[in-house]
């Protein structure tokens, strides 16, 4: 199993209310000693050569351990979960293993980069300034669709998978925020899907 040698020198390059903040989150629930190092998102340091050296493809998170590189969210929490079996993070049934893997599947990529990259950085998917308010229209229409089908599958559940906390619970609490911080009405709308995240708080 892999496993870091040297706890001591895990460094998280985290930007605040990003993706990174579902590995902070589980760092902190394992209790490993790490180091912060800011790179904001809303400032651009993403982009600057500075970090493109750490990570080629421009985004946070990004976890180093003592020298090894790992980045994208979900292969991050999962990492940590499988070499800290102890925490539980992962749940035991394989069937519910795969479970978090259909979970960070389609948050990275149809809520992620789909619906919140059409929302906030319409310049993605097209070069004409002109049609921006159209795309991000269109993506907050699917943010509306995808936290729709998570209510639905939040229902009548105290967790996201099985029926103990998972490292998908904190990946999902950052969506939750987001959808606060872009006006959702998530307490009114999602009432069980608030209330998973209430005890993730």
């Amino acid at each position: 199993m892999i496993k870091n040698q040297d706890e001591n020198r895990i460094t998280l390059y985290f930007s605040p209310g990003a993706c990174s903040l579902a590995v902070h989150i589980l760092l902190e629930e394992l209790g490993l000693p790490y180091r912060l190092e800011l790179v904001s998102v809303q400032e651009g340091k993403t982009t600057e050569p500075a970090f493109l050296k750490t990570n080629p493809k421009g985004r946070v998170p990004v976890l180093d351990l003592g020298g090894i590189l790992l980045t994208e969210a979900p292969a991050i929490v999962v990492y940590l979960a499988k070499t800290h079996p102890e925490a539980r993070l992962l749940p035991a049934d394989p069937m519910d293993q795969f479970r978090c893997l259909e979970w960070f599947n389609w948050l990275s990529s149809t809520l992620h980069a789909i619906g919140y990259g059409q929302l906030w950085r319409p310049a993605r998917f097209i070069h004409d300034s002109t049609h921006f308010n159209a795309i991000s229209a269109k993506g907050r229409d699917n943010i509306a669709d995808a936290y729709r089908h998570i209510e639905t599958l939040m229902a009548g559940r105290s967790w996201a998978v099985g029926d103990a906390y998972s490292c998908v619970d904190p990946f999902l609490l950052v969506f939750f925020l987001w959808g606060m911080a872009s006006g959702f009405a998530m307490q009114a709308d999602y009432p069980a899907w608030s209330d998973v995240m209430a005890r993730v708080l």
